[in-house]
């Protein structure tokens, strides 16, 4: 009984010993991909150096490389957030009463019917 426990918490100390490995490796992977200053050829001699010694190049990777991976990883997340920002900006920025008056301009200037300017209007107000 006291075997199967044993080897229980062995496997459990296996699992989050290959798990935390592969968030590492993933990360090391990404973060290649994600540099924009590394060329193909660095890029391909890092990605075979994992599948040849795995453990000894993540090792050497984070200590290497460890504070160009959060720079570009932060830069990154505000690339990605200032993109957020802009579409939000673009889509939801604009009023019905903004919509209303460059539907306005646009009947004015004789672009669209009296109808569709009405369509339009019901269409920013509902």
């Amino acid at each position: 009984m006291m075997s199967n426990f044993w080897d229980f918490l062995w496997l459990l100390v296996s699992a989050f010993l290959l798990i935390s490995y592969l968030m590492v490796l993933f990360q090391i992977i990404a973060d290649l991909f994600r540099d924009t200053q590394l060329g193909g050829f660095g890029k391909a001699l890092w990605i075979i150096a994992l599948l040849v010694l795995p453990l000894l190049t993540a090792l050497v990777y984070v200590i290497v490389r460890g504070g160009g991976m959060t720079r570009r990883y932060n830069e990154s997340i505000s690339r990605a957030r200032a993109e957020t920002d802009e579409y939000i900006r673009e889509t939801a920025g604009r009023s019905p009463a903004a919509e209303i008056a460059q539907a306005d301009a646009l009947l004015k200037s004789g672009t669209i019917t009296e109808a569709e300017f009405r369509q339009l209007k019901a269409k920013a107000l509902a």
